[in-house]
């Protein structure tokens, strides 16, 4: 009998897994012996998180990164067809969605292979959700460009769409370049678009907070090396 692909959500930093973890899934996830994932060391601390009696010792870790060729996408599935079932994990929320998971994902279809999403946090429904901006039409822009000539084209593209659309467009910032992202933000925005800055979610100190660009001025939060979601929709 064939194994599946389950798709295990990871934390977003709250180390307190039964706040966003379910705990049929975290059951789940420590009865796996195969596992696809993007760090191993940060992977083995994490099962020992949702369980610190797991075998982890005599469980196999496949290393999915930037370094991975696209040849070895399939030989990591290969203990399925074996009967057993493999865990993808990402680094924090959901894999999958804004991680190289999808790849892996992609060639399970191809090979008939059931894939099993599980449910925890994510981070783009998690702002989304708290924002009070539009849930029926948003897109996720992953990074925005960095070139300063660049970024206020892209700003005023998605601001102009969403304005248009009347849809929530999220997007994200390497977190030691929050701060420059969010002064960016209120220089190339008009001023009666609104922003939602959705600061460490899911932590003891989140923050999400919606307010107009005109409204933010001069009142920022400070967000360097914060995992922060940027979500804007004009009016």
């Amino acid at each position: 009998m064939q194994g599946k692909l389950y798709m295990v959500p990871n934390h977003l930093g709250n180390e307190q897994t039964g706040f966003t973890i379910p705990t049929e899934v975290a059951t789940l996830a420590c009865k796996l012996r195969f596992f696809i994932v993007e760090n191993i060391r940060t992977a083995r601390r994490y099962l020992r998180l949702l369980d610190a009696q797991m075998d982890i010792d005599n469980s196999t870790f496949f290393l999915l990164d930037k370094h991975t060729g696209p040849k070895e996408y399939s030989t990591f599935l290969e203990p399925i067809r074996q009967g057993h079932d493999i865990g993808v994990i990402s680094e924090a929320g959901c894999p999958g969605v804004a991680d190289p998971g999808a790849e892996i994902v992609k060639i399970a279809h191809q090979k008939n292979i059931q894939v099993v999403p599980l449910v925890g946090p994510s981070s783009i429904l998690m702002a989304l959700m708290a924002s009070g901006m539009n849930g029926q039409s948003f897109a996720f822009n992953g990074y925005l460009p960095i070139d300063k000539s660049e970024r206020p084209k892209a700003i005023k593209q998605l601001e102009a769409r969403s304005s248009k659309e009347q849809q929530t467009q999220l997007f994200i910032e390497a977190p030691y370049r929050n701060n420059a992202m969010a002064q960016d933000l209120l220089k190339h925005c008009r001023p009666d678009t609104r922003l939602c800055i959705a600061c460490n979610i899911s932590m003891p100190d989140e923050f999400v907070v919606t307010r107009t660009i005109s409204q933010w001025k001069g009142n920022l939060p400070e967000l360097h090396k914060k995992p922060t979601m940027f979500l804007i929709q004009g009016i």
